[in-house]
């Protein structure tokens, strides 16, 4: 762990001999990648935090969904009185969407946010970074990937950062923040900088697989999935039972359906792969449930079903 911290701060102590000051980037216009459930979310805090935002997605559908969503989400918050008419119309005016990269190439910083993927989030980078002005800095959404590794895909590793949001993003305080061996204490400081200004609070990870909140929550998850295999207990006694007993706000197996299946699997194939210990081990069940495509909210059903109300557990 120290190594790393030496490594990754050895640009900054070359420079400081040189006698050259660094400067923490300013970040005034970002670009998001992705315009799923994670991206339209730092999309619409961004806005509204009144930076020039462009969001971008390949598929216009998705984009057309996004807004909708952002909107609808920005309207729930002015019936909570937590914004106004006029900041809505204020945050819309400064975010536009994109389907191709070139439009971000006035960026000062440009988030991913696409699948949890790694060859996916590999593509998306090699791909982006010639567009990028030589300045713009570059985070990563992912919530289990190594940051080191996805940063070695780019021409800027020292300017590539984890930046992990919680979803959804709009309601949740949290941010983790993860430095590669090679990110620099200027985007470490501009990253913070920006994380404050969204309204949330930050958690620093070492680049570890899952980091902190996944690398104990997703576990878990995955334990309540092996209950239910081995018929320790329903859907329903299970997650009323960590309501319940242990004061959890939603149980573990709605907040699967909630975070994705397909993400908690990946999560867990991370964690099982990086860190060789068998008690990372994916449920088979979710591993069945992903293959069926039962993904959780996303695709209407998942360990509940949603085409009934209230949903309907399928176990």
């Amino acid at each position: 762990m120290n190594v790393e911290r030496k490594a990754a701060a050895a640009p900054d102590t070359a420079a400081a001999s040189a006698g050259i000051a660094l400067e923490t980037p300013e970040i005034a216009s970002i670009g998001v990648i992705g315009a799923g459930q994670m991206g339209n979310g730092i999309a619409h805090v961004a806005s509204l935090a009144g930076l020039d935002v462009t969001m971008l997605d390949i598929d216009p559908a998705a984009i057309e969904k996004a807004m909708a969503t952002i909107r609808h989400n920005m309207d729930r918050q002015i019936a909570r009185k937590t914004v106004t008419e006029a900041d809505k119309e204020t945050a819309l005016a400064h975010l536009h969407t994109a389907t191709s990269y070139d439009a971000l190439h006035a960026c000062d910083l440009v988030i991913e946010a696409a699948t949890e993927k790694e060859e996916i989030k590999r593509s998306i980078f090699k791909g982006v970074t010639p567009h990028l002005k030589p300045g713009c800095l570059i985070a990563s959404n992912t919530s289990s990937i190594s940051i080191t590794r996805l940063a070695a895909t780019t021409d800027r590793p020292e300017k590539f950062i984890g930046m992990h949001f919680m979803n959804p993003v709009p309601v949740m305080k949290l941010v983790e923040i993860i430095r590669g061996i090679a990110t620099d204490e200027p985007t470490f400081q501009a990253v913070q900088a920006l994380a404050m200004r969204l309204g949330k609070t930050t958690a620093v990870a070492e680049d570890y697989p899952a980091f902190i909140v996944n690398r104990i929550l997703v576990p878990m998850i995955n334990e309540a999935v092996y209950a239910i295999y081995e018929g320790v207990g329903s859907v329903a006694a299970i997650d009323t039972a960590m309501r319940l007993g242990a004061n959890h706000p939603m149980g573990p197996l709605e907040l699967a359906d909630l975070v994705g299946l397909d993400t908690c699997l990946s999560v867990m194939q991370v964690l099982h792969e990086g860190l060789a210990d068998s008690k990372y081990r994916p449920c088979p069940l979710l591993v069945k449930y992903v293959e069926a495509g039962w993904l959780g909210r996303k695709t209407g059903r998942g360990f509940y079903d949603y085409s009934q109300t209230p949903p309907r557990p399928t176990r």
